[in-house]
């Protein structure tokens, strides 16, 4: 039962309130707790400590929490072994508690410093090494972090050895203070930033003192050095651009035969310094990050990370960085159309949801009610109004609560993830067959009844609880809506949830204010019927459509093939097929009553549907089906990449039966390598630049890009002809060989240990490119260098002729570099 929370609900309830991919920092829960193990030991008795501190604002769950709560603990974990026996549970200090309303739920917490015990009992002579796994989530006051795991070991005296007793054996695995107090790295290292400036030449200095004993790491160190350099680093921006890397004294190295690595570090006070060239007419504030960990001969400290700013004065003869003009009057209609197009499919959402049974017969009981009760017609409209407005304002409030709550890095790597996808297909699945009529999903009866008699106090109070008894009563109906609504919102992050449940709420409140203010519309609606039940059905069918895309999104992450292109394909066809023939009678579900004569409409969206099967059979033989092609896996993950009997490629020509060693049919019939190294030697092999394609397999909009932009006229030429293409996917869910699972920092501080090759393509593109999004291209020169054309996204270069104006680009620059 612990896993099925652990992995299954709990990734099912993250989906439906997450917020997903934005522009919002990435964090990490390492850097938010902090821990240290090591091991007190008395002959056969021994005791795991593991002292653990969460940063200001930030907590842990209890490790002992009652059987029935939803929290996930935290856990000390030993390996199995024979080699000792585990003693009880883990022993904490008492945990902060209270009760959550909004969740109605018993929370149990630890903050700050605090120490997790774990008893062993020893039944080995032979001195040992004991492994285990230590877990927890971590939280602020507004979201959760992805639960987050790691290993342990300790070195650990047989018993039947000579002991010291109550010898204490330390490993760091994770930041944590020293043994004598928690300590803190501002208050080893000062340091004073400012600038230097001549016309568009400016320094940026800090002046670095270390206090006696301690010191820090040198700024510029080997690539292959284990230790964490100091940075000064400068956020983007057209104001200027960056002058090589970061100047500093000569510092002093010395070998450590312990580590057997050659240390290079500062000490004492001294400078370092950073070169701009001013790319602004305009005075403006820099800002940046600086980056250090510091250490005494004993031990090191916590990476430690601070902003900085300094005020750079503008030259006259300033030259705008060249690639880097704004361009936010072009985000920002982006951003607009984004919304805008949220909004009304939100809208569309909202509207279906009104005809279906729930809903649509309360609209003439509820403006009847209204326009009966009020002393006048003005007093009626201006209380329909109001209760109008209570349903958007309580959905939008629901949106807001998942937009305020959850942060916005973490659905991004629930997506890639198989068991998220598969618990979403479930979730859907189960929406659909409750929406033809196998049963209802309800809310607890005793949540209507209280909003029903709050509803009976009258006035605007009254109104309000009438209009949270229609969102009560309605879910049966609305729920599936909303919760798949929210999830699509949230995908695309930001406010998009709350503008989501906007357009929902707006079109579900809408009649009952219009009704109110022309009562004699009533007359003109359909009557309540079997339709109701018909629309609800037909929704049911959508719900179970989308379910398949979230079982595909699971094939792909483990690359099972058991649902390829064709799989799929079939699949939706029969779904739409049995649609369509219930929508013209064939068949009947539970609910329905006797279709009689078939109206106008029911025979015109039968039609629409057949049309659309008939438009996906020809998939089947490698048809592109442009209209879908976010939906179905991509054309290379199919039995038949090229299509049957095809043997050319989107653009029209033949492509080679097959490429260069080392490749793979991909997108478009593109040959594509899927290893960095070997596609960098074969493109300087064969004279071409290297198109770097970072991908993943539940990657919506790298399908989009590689469907619609990749094989238009124009593209498709060149990624054939006049580039080597290697396609590396962050979410390939394959071991890496032992030798190469090495732990390595994502950022200052952010260690992780490599075990899947999508890890380590993921760790090469935060590495290189400081950037987590896909898809993401990048071109590469007959050196491996970084071609300027910059880089390629699906936000930047979604339109044809953009991508194909930054290849041509690519291809040009790589010509004038050889």
């Amino acid at each position: 039962m612990k896993l099925f929370k652990k992995y299954v609900v709990l990734p099912v309830i993250a989906l439906l309130l997450f917020v997903g991919k934005g522009n919002a920092q990435v964090e990490f829960p390492e850097d938010k707790v902090s821990w240290k193990f090591s091991l007190e030991q008395n002959g056969c008795e021994a005791t795991i400590v593991v002292k653990v501190t969460c940063v200001e604002h930030w907590h842990v769950y209890a490790a002992n929490l009652p059987e029935s709560s939803f929290l996930l603990a935290t856990e000390v974990e030993p390996d199995k072994s024979s080699n000792y026996e585990v003693i009880g549970k883990v022993i904490e200090p008492k945990p902060e508690f209270y009760h959550d309303e909004a969740a109605d739920e018993d929370i149990y917490q630890h903050s700050k410093s605090f120490t997790l015990k774990r008893k062993i009992k020893i039944t080995n002579a032979e001195d040992f090494t004991l492994k285990g796994r230590f877990s927890f989530q971590t939280c602020d006051e507004s979201h959760c972090l992805p639960p987050y795991d790691t290993d342990f070991s300790l070195k650990v005296k047989g018993c039947g050895a000579d002991e010291k007793k109550g010898a204490v054996f330390d490993q760091v695995a994770g930041g944590a203070a020293d043994a004598s107090g928690f300590e803190f790295p501002e208050d080893k290292v000062s340091w004073k930033f400012s600038v230097e400036q001549d016309g568009t030449e400016a320094t940026i200095i800090a002046d670095i003192t270390c206090i006696e004993g301690w010191h820090i790491n040198a700024a510029n160190i080997p690539t292959d050095d284990f230790g964490q350099g100091t940075t000064i680093d400068l956020e983007e921006s057209s104001n200027y651009s960056v002058l090589g890397k970061v100047e500093e004294p000569e510092p002093h190295f010395y070998h450590d035969d312990a580590a057997d690595e050659d240390v290079f570090q500062h000490s004492g006070t001294f400078r370092l310094t950073r070169k701009i060239t001013v790319a602004s007419k305009e005075d403006f504030t820099l800002k940046g990050k600086f980056g250090f960990i510091t250490c005494d001969d004993s031990h090191c400290l916590t990476p430690y990370e601070t902003d900085f700013e300094v005020e750079v004065k503008g030259s006259a003869d300033a030259v705008a960085a060249e690639g880097e003009v704004a361009s936010d009057e072009k985000e920002e209609k982006l951003s607009d159309m984004s919304i805008w197009t949220i909004f009304f499919l939100s809208f569309g959402a909202g509207f279906a949801a009104l005809l279906t049974p729930c809903v649509f017969p309360m609209i003439p009981m509820t403006v009847s009610f209204f326009t009966k009760q009020s002393k006048s017609k003005a007093q009626g409209i201006r209380n329909a109004t109001f209760y109008g407005i209570c349903i958007i304002g309580i959905y939008v409030i629901l949106g807001t609560l998942v937009t305020w709550l959850f942060g916005a890095s973490i659905l991004n790597w629930l997506s890639t993830q198989w068991w998220f996808n598969m618990a979403f297909f479930i979730l859907l699945v189960v929406f659909a067959v409750s929406f033809m009529g196998a049963f209802e999903i309800t809310l607890p009866s005793s949540w209507v009844n209280k909003a029903d008699k709050a509803s009976d106090k009258g006035g605007l109070v009254g109104i309000f609880f009438m209009a949270l008894v229609l969102a009560l009563v309605s879910f049966s109906c609305t729920g599936p809506i909303v919760g798949t609504l929210l999830v699509e919102a949230a995908d695309i992050g930001g406010i998009a949830p709350v503008i989501g449940m906007l357009g929902f709420s707006t079109a579900l409140a809408l009649p009952f204010a219009l009704f109110a203010a022309f009562p004699g519309w009533l007359n003109t609606m359909p009557k309540s019927g079997g339709w109701l039940t018909s629309v609800k059905v037909f929704l049911g069918f959508l719900e179970l459509a989308l379910a398949f895309k979230f079982l595909s999104n699971a094939d792909l992450a483990v690359q099972a093939h058991l649902l390829e292109r064709e799989m799929f394909l079939a699949i939706w066809i029969a779904v739409f097929g049995v649609l369509a023939m219930y929508l013209f009678g064939f068949i009947q579900l539970p609910h329905d009553g006797p279709v009689g004569n078939l109206s106008v409409g029911r025979a015109l969206l039968g039609t629409s549907v057949v049309v659309f099967v008939v438009y996906m059979i020809p998939g089947l033989w490698g048809a592109p089906l442009k209209l879908i092609n976010a939906f179905p896996p991509p054309m290379h993950y199919s039995e038949s990449p090229l299509g049957v009997g095809k043997s050319g490629s989107g653009g029209g020509s033949g492509v080679a039966e097959h490429g260069p060693e080392g490749t793979h049919m991909g997108a478009q019939n593109l040959w594509l390598f899927h290893d960095l190294d070997k596609a960098q030697a074969y493109a300087k092999k064969v004279g071409k630049p290297l198109f770097i394609d970072f991908t993943g397999h539940n990657c919506v909009n790298c399908r989009k890009m590689e469907q619609s932009v990749w094989g238009e006229t124009g593209v498709i030429e060149k990624l054939r002809d006049d580039v080597v293409i290697v396609s590396l996917y962050v979410d390939e869910d394959i071991d890496l060989p032992i030798e190469e699972q090495i732990d390595v920092e994502l950022a200052p501080g952010k260690m992780k240990k490599l075990k899947t090759v999508g890890d380590k393509w993921a760790y090469t593109q935060i590495k290189r490119y400081k950037i987590t999004a896909q898809p993401y291209y990048r071109m590469l020169g007959p050196n491996g260098e970084d071609l300027t054309n910059g880089a390629a996204s699906y936000k930047d270069h979604s339109n044809p002729k953009d991508f194909e104006a930054w290849v041509s680009e690519g291809i040009k620059l790589y010509k004038e570099a050889k």
